[in-house]
């Protein structure tokens, strides 16, 4: 693990769990029982059972042809299995479809034990809708697989769900697709699970092509829509007339929505007759009618019952109302929107809750709200109809503002060390939330995903492109730990065009650097290092010697991720004299750090280990434990490389311990397997083998199998080290297999040389002379010295290995 500072705390490293395959696969697939130390096969991730179905909305009507269309598709008899695995709902908008699906998945959902997952496609939204590529992130979270085990890929990414879903009974609510595209690669494999989908498109694709099932939902009859309006209204007025609760729903053109809207109204006006209700709703639909030239009667019905909502609100809470139409995602919290109006919390929130009565937004769970799309884009309307050019964009500065200091706050609590940059001095009357705690940090960031995203392009496009880049590098510090890829480099590459745009250098190359740590940490060099490259004379025509100095030690990393050892090395050496030069303590012993870890792979160990040791004590000067448990890392296998036992086992059972309280399995199993090394050395193989059990475990649970297969091949190594080498060729082989395949050309060849090693010593010996030339092949891409003494090291074997078994 290298360090790029604050900002590249770990190796970077595609993240990749492609399934094993082939015959050495089986070792791990069927699992294994070797001297006590249980290996078990694949899994599906540990963690909750995802339960993300929103709640029911109030007053929920009949719709009974529609839900027994619905149960009958699905199985034909309540007492069988599902037989059906695609629904779609389809409908104009506002009908209904969304609030039948969710009544209909809470009615049918014990049918699928292992959970049910749901997300808004926002197809028809003002705002970008959500991409495949998103929707499987957050699939695959909420079923537990870690960040470090998403793939960068779509299709990676939907292999990976369909795998995971293999054998599970899950229900998958897809709400608001607006094509196919959407769709497909979110669909299981199996059609155990059921995908219920909402649209206002018929999708024809997925019927003729993936067999969906198409329910239509139309608006409500007559009696339906009457029914809908007194259940809303039930309990604040009289018994209305009955013809009269009819022209209303009539009026409303029997679409839920307005039905709802125009309920709220009257129930929140209980002494005004039902009858100057609607002539004042007929007004507006008159008013509208002259104002437009559509000739859709449903289109027109609701927007007329929300011209006649809207237009009955107070002064404050319209304009909230127009202001929220500019929010740059349908959800947003209660301190976003009162930062939107200029507002403090406390009469925000009044506000709002003036809203969600009128049934014009609706309150999630805790401080947050969401809108219909068809409300948010009529509440967009109205801001650009009402409010001038220069309002829109002075409170579009006050959100991207708050939203800039909030997530300054979160990465200050969650990388306290990080280079960020100064933010405008613009008073705000809402302020940013703090953090007490990293777990509140990261629930803000969970909650703000999707509308940081949102935030930094609509800053870019709407004339505040200093905002839209300072937010997209600012983003670099929680997105890098999270391979959150499509964010991150969608992000930078706005943040990026937006300082061009400006003419600013300095966020031209900030945005530069976070753009080529994401293309690093994706697998994507050449691309990593186009991006460093330019940063780095950016910020050398500039004079920015920090700023160079950081580059310079970026492009390091990218040539240590490559092997290039020397030019590793030099690149480091190189950044650690400019920080030593501009008295940067911190950076200086980041770049000893990560020279430390290039003379390590040199196998010069006593510089290696002179450099980690300065490092060492400036850290813990500093109490940065993060930085300071790697650098353990990195000199216990330095000491016991060099044959000193007794200071590598100080050393890495310190790292350990940092690890463990800060409760980082990633850490923790990555170090484990110097651990197990070091428990060889000191010829206690058993205790190596547990070691690597563990390490082994927990990277599965990871996902990150480039790791995983390290600790498999160090496994192998303490089978040999106990005398059972057939059991060490197990382990060596599926650790080669998933070298082989992942491209990790440097461990293949350790892999491989190993794996032959151990096949000379089986009883009988196998043959591993083919082994050897294969390791030497992979060899020839590297020309450092411990490639060269692992070269000489097989020559000689393959020297001296009888010439008759070849």
């Amino acid at each position: 693990m290298s360090h790029g500072g604050p900002e590249e705390q770990d190796r970077a490293r595609p993240a990749n769990r492609a399934e094993l395959s082939g015959p050495a696969a089986e070792v791990v697939q069927a699992g294994a029982v070797h001297g006590g130390v249980h290996f078990h096969g694949p899994l599906r991730p540990a963690g909750p059972m995802p339960r993300q179905l929103p709640g029911e909305v109030r007053g929920f009507v009949n719709r009974q042809p529609e839900l027994d269309r619905l149960t009958q598709i699905l199985t034909g008899d309540p007492d069988e299995p599902a037989a059906a695995g695609l629904l779609v709902l389809t409908g104009t908008a506002g009908v209904g479809k969304t609030s039948l699906a969710l009544h209909w998945a809470h009615r049918v959902r014990e049918r699928f034990p292992d959970g049910q997952l749901y997300v808004n496609l926002c197809g028809y939204d003002p705002g970008p809708p959500v991409t495949a590529g998103q929707a499987l992130d957050r699939f695959l979270r909420a079923l537990g697989v870690p960040v470090t085990g998403i793939p960068a890929g779509v299709e990676d990414r939907a292999a990976l769900y369909r795998s995971l879903l293999s054998d599970q009974r899950v229900l998958v609510l897809l709400d608001n697709a607006a094509t196919p595209a959407q769709v497909r690669p979110l669909l299981p494999g199996t059609a155990a699970s059921l995908v219920v989908v909402t649209s206002r498109s018929r999708l024809s694709g997925l019927v003729a092509r993936d067999g969906a099932w198409r329910v239509p939902v139309d608006v409500l009859r007559e009696a339906d829509a009457v029914s809908l309006l007194r259940k809303v209204t039930a309990g604040y007025r009289a018994e209305d007339e009955a013809a009269e609760l009819a022209e209303l729903a009539r009026l409303c053109a029997r679409l839920p929505l307005a039905l709802r809207i125009a309920a709220e109204r009257a129930a929140s006006r209980p002494h005004r007759r039902l009858a100057e209700l609607i002539d004042d709703l007929r007004d507006e639909s008159g008013l509208w009618d002259a104002l437009t030239a559509d000739n859709d009667e449903e289109a027109d019905a609701v927007r007329t019952v929300f011209a006649w909502s809207y237009r009955a609100l107070g002064a404050a809470a319209a304009r909230l109302f127009r202001l929220l139409g500019l929010c740059p995602a349908g959800e947003f919290s209660d301190a976003a929107a009162a930062a939107l109006a200029g507002t403090e919390l406390a009469p925000a929130r009044r506000l709002l809750d003036v809203l969600a009565g009128a049934h014009l937004i609706e309150q999630g769970p805790g401080d947050r709200y969401r809108f219909h799309d068809l409300l948010r884009a009529y509440a967009t309307d109205q801001a650009q109809r009402m409010e001038s050019e220069a309002t829109r964009l002075a409170a579009l500065t006050r959100l991207c503002l708050w939203y800039l200091r909030t997530a300054d706050a979160a990465v200050a609590v969650l990388t306290p060390f990080a280079a960020r940059e100064p933010l405008p001095e613009q008073a705000l009357t809402t302020p940013s939330p703090r953090f007490a705690t990293e777990a509140d940090a990261l629930r803000w960031f969970a909650e703000e995903r999707a509308a940081l995203v949102a935030m930094t392009r609509l800053a870019a496009d709407h004339g505040l492109p200093g905002p839209a880049w300072r937010l997209a590098a600012l983003l670099r510090e929680f997105y890098q730990h999270r391979n959150m890829f499509d964010d991150w480099i969608d992000t930078a590459r706005t943040g990026l065009d937006a300082a061009r745009r400006l003419g600013d250098q300095a966020g031209e190359a900030e945005t530069l650097t976070s753009l080529g740590v994401a293309y690093l940490q994706s697998g994507r060099l050449a691309e990593s290092a186009d991006c460093h490259r330019a940063a780095l004379d950016l910020r050398r025509n500039s004079g920015d010697e920090h700023g160079a100095a950081r580059s310079i030690n970026s492009l390091g990393l990218l040539a240590l991720r490559q092997r290039r050892l020397t030019e590793a090395r030099s690149r480091f050496e190189r950044g650690l004299a400019a920080f030593e030069g501009l008295g940067e303590r911190r950076w200086a012993a980041v770049l000893r750090g990560n020279l430390g870890d290039a003379c390590l792979e040199e196998g010069d160990l006593d510089q290696a280990a002179d450099h980690l040791t300065t490092a060492l004590a400036v850290y813990a000067e500093l109490g940065d434990q993060v930085s300071r448990g790697n650098a353990l890392h990195l000199l216990a296998r330095a000491h016991r490389e060099r044959g000193r036992l007794a200071e590598a086992r100080t050393a890495i059972e310190e790292a350990l311990e940092i690890a463990r309280q800060a409760d980082n399995q990633a850490w923790e199993a990555h170090w484990l397997v110097e651990l197990a090394r070091l428990q060889v050395a000191e010829s206690a193989a058993e205790l190596a083998l547990t070691s690597c059990q563990h390490a082994v475990t927990i990277q599965r649970q990871l996902g990150d199998q480039a790791r995983e297969a390290v600790a498999l091949n160090a496994t192998g190594e303490a089978y040999r080290a106990l005398g059972r080498p057939a059991e060490a060729v197990r382990f060596h082989q599926v650790a080669a297999v998933t070298q082989r395949r992942l491209g990790e050309h440097w461990q293949l060849a350790v892999t491989l040389a190993n794996l032959a090693d151990a096949h000379a010593e089986t009883d009988p010996p196998g043959d591993p002379v083919p082994l050897w030339t294969d390791a030497l092949t992979t060899l020839d891409r590297f020309g450092d010295q411990r490639a060269a003494v692992l070269r000489e090291g097989i020559r000689a074997r393959l020297a001296q290995w009888p010439e008759r078994t070849r």
